[in-house]
């Protein structure tokens, strides 16, 4: 193997490990907190979760071995199910962000009306729609033999070997592409902007209502006031920063795979396989982002990760001081008879 290869084959096992132990985290997390059970979007966390579980679980293993024995790990109908998940996964991923974003769009542009236009019933009709959609693709490819092992990514996707049907399967790649991706980015890119559009509103009339204030208290401390004006520049960055966030990883992900595999169909661009496989990884990055991006990092992932801890601590110390009396029992001499 080559430097370049080795530094491939290392990334894959990292991004591997690192997608299971967050998203591991993630569902216990939903396990074990009743708050984030009872809330909607959990449904659509809880469904990219096991998305990026299942990815981190069946693809990235065999990607891997992809690239240290460049060629199919495994027999056709290994490669044939695998390859299955994961245009499968891949898609009801992107579509599980566009729930989420459909979700806070819903919460802050119609806040009033929001339990009752966003329930468990309309989740579950959104994420049945999801699987639906994420699921017609693969089954389309599998049944034209579309689906096997792709040396350019060292993987099992969608690939095609027989060049009579590269027109069918032109077309295709770039209606499952513009299905997938394009209807993903646009709708995360509505939604987002329409929420930012109300966050800034609010700060504004929020930043109005502080510097009146600011006005009428001649006496308040020059440190204070500093504060005040901080915390203000602070609150029109946060929103924007969250959603560039949501926005950015999507693109910084999936963008450089999807034009990888959409300049591949044309026979005069010349692609390098470790840019495919790098592609590849970037598309992977996604599943270990996502846990991140949508979950550990809000407070109340982190609350429940705090609770999680004290009760471990607490049981352990409560089990330390029992063995320590039983030990201090056993040392004590007992009274004769």
């Amino acid at each position: 193997m080559s430097i370049w290869e080795l530094l491939l084959a290392f990334a894959v096992v990292l991004l591997m490990l690192v997608a299971l132990l967050a998203n591991v985290l993630v569902l216990v997390c939903f396990l074990y907190s009743a708050d984030i059970r009872k809330q909607v979007p959990g449904l659509f966390i809880l469904n990219l979760t096991f998305c990026n579980l299942l990815m981190a679980a069946s693809s990235m293993p065999l990607t891997l071995a992809g690239i240290i024995y460049k060629s199919q790990p495994g027999g056709d109908q290994v490669c044939h199910v695998v390859g299955f998940l994961e245009t499968f996964l891949t898609t009801n991923s992107m579509l599980s962000m566009a729930a989420l974003s459909i979700d806070r769009w819903i919460a802050v542009v119609f806040p009033l009306s929001y339990h009752s236009k966003m329930r468990y019933r309309d989740a579950a009709l959104i994420l049945s729609y999801t699987w639906l959609h994420s699921a017609s693709f693969p089954i389309v490819a599998a049944s034209l033999s579309w689906v096997g092992f792709h040396h350019l990514y060292a993987s099992c996707t969608l690939y095609n070997r027989r060049p009579e049907d590269r027109t069918q399967f032109v077309i295709f790649t770039g209606v499952f592409h513009a299905l997938s991706f394009l209807l993903s980015l646009v709708v995360l890119c509505f939604t987002y902007l329409k929420v930012l559009k109300v966050a800034r509103f609010h700060c504004k009339r929020i930043d109005v209502i502080t510097m009146q204030t600011l006005v009428l208290l001649v006496d308040i401390h020059p440190s204070v006031r500093e504060r005040c004006l901080e915390e203000q520049r602070r609150r029109r960055q946060r929103a924007t920063k969250k959603i560039s966030t949501f926005i950015g990883t999507f693109i910084l992900c999936f963008a450089p795979y999807v034009i990888t595999r959409l300049v591949e169909l044309s026979s005069v661009v010349h692609i390098n396989s470790h840019w495919g496989i790098i592609s590849k990884c970037l598309a992977y990055s996604k599943a270990v982002s996502d846990p991140f991006v949508y979950s550990l990092l809000r407070h109340q992932y982190k609350k429940t990760w705090k609770d999680i801890i004290n009760k471990i601590l607490k049981r352990s110390s409560i089990n330390s001081s029992a063995l320590a009396g039983e030990s201090h029992n056993r040392n004590v001499p007992q009274p004769s008879e």
